[in-house]
């Protein structure tokens, strides 16, 4: 607040707020552990990303950037994401695991692949290669 940085200070609120939310859930615990926090930062993330692409798609510039930033501020918060050729050498290494070997089993892989890589791969991205890598 003191630096007058706004961009910061919305993500930051953004952050606070959702985590309070958790936090008084009904049926939460007493404290929220760090796997759901991670849960609640990479919804943030998600939302403020699908936002940006609606602002860029109908040219609301504005809107965009304030999505961006928020998006940047959330992002320092979020264990640091794998890279596109780390998540293929990992799906290739889950299918040799489960013996999967068309897309028939992508359950299969999929199941192991989203619980281990939880917070650390965008889900999306995932499903993506494994269909590429089972077709």
């Amino acid at each position: 607040m003191l630096a007058k940085n706004d961009a910061r200070l919305r993500g930051l609120r953004a952050i606070k707020a959702a985590l309070l939310l958790a936090k008084t859930e009904k049926g939460a615990a007493e404290t929220i552990t760090e796997e759901a926090e991670v849960k609640v930062l990479q919804k943030l993330a998600k939302q403020r990303k699908e936002s940006a692409d609606i602002y860029k798609t109908q040219n609301r510039e504005d809107l965009y950037k304030v999505e961006i930033e928020e998006l940047e501020v959330i992002e320092e918060f979020l264990p640091k994401q794998l890279g596109y050729e780390e998540i293929v050498n990992y799906i290739k290494d889950v299918i040799s695991r489960t013996g999967a070997s068309s897309v028939k089993d992508m359950g299969k892989v999929m199941g192991v692949a989203n619980k281990e890589l939880a917070g650390k791969a965008d889900g999306k991205t995932v499903s993506e290669v494994v269909k590429q890598l089972l077709a």
